[in-house]
């Protein structure tokens, strides 16, 4: 019984992965990234309007943390050196986020049914955290750097300084930083492709 109810989950998950979009082609360029997922653009703004973040800041993020895989997961630490045994962390999806500090987005800001190898609630979980970033650090919504330090090390690790000591993560912070300042200019020369790209979206009643 309880291995057939094994088989069952192991080919549903198989399958939800298999719906999931691929990751995009050229992950440099935003706008190519829209253009193969033009939902991720209304995603990452819903995610802007209600939390903050700039879209750019979002997508260097997840670009950083899963490379826009949906259900990527820490690999397997290995027994002995080759016996597959546990993951290092419950992180998953497209953001990477862990059990717990997912439980405390969907009691807070999501819903229980929120999936974290979904845009929309990958987006939206980033702009809750970094919220909750700015309310406890201080750091500004436009400072993609040490949005990441505290997004990676945690808002009491940002507070203590926990990222000092690790170089690797200092240097992923800038990279995000600078993928998103990328970003974020190359956004302003096809974002009214986005807004206005279905036939009942009429100026100037698009997304603002």
């Amino acid at each position: 019984m309880r291995a057939g109810l094994l088989l069952a989950l192991a080919a549903i998950t198989a399958g939800c992965s298999m719906l999931s979009p691929s990751p995009p082609d050229d992950q440099s360029n935003i706008c190519e990234i829209f253009r193969e997922q033009p939902r991720w653009y209304d995603h990452a703004r819903d995610s802007e309007r209600e939390w903050g973040t700039p879209i750019a800041t979002q997508m260097s993020f997840i670009q950083q943390e899963s490379s826009f895989r949906s259900h990527v997961r820490p690999d397997r630490e290995r027994l002995l050196g080759f016996i597959p045994w546990s993951r290092p962390s419950s992180a998953r999806g497209y953001a990477q986020a862990q059990d717990p500090v997912w439980g405390e987005y969907q009691d807070d800001a999501g819903s229980r049914f929120a999936r974290r190898s979904h845009m929309k609630h990958a987006t939206d979980f980033i702009g809750w955290y970094n919220a909750r970033t700015q309310r406890m650090t201080g750091v500004s919504l436009y400072n993609s750097e040490h949005l990441y330090l505290a997004y990676h090390e945690g808002q009491g690790g940002y507070n203590r300084g926990s990222y000092q000591s690790k170089p690797q993560v200092r240097a992923a912070a800038r990279q995000v930083a600078q993928r998103a300042d990328r970003y974020e200019s190359q956004l302003q020369s096809c974002e009214s492709e986005f807004r206005c790209r279905r036939f009942y979206q009429v100026w100037p009643f698009c997304r603002q």
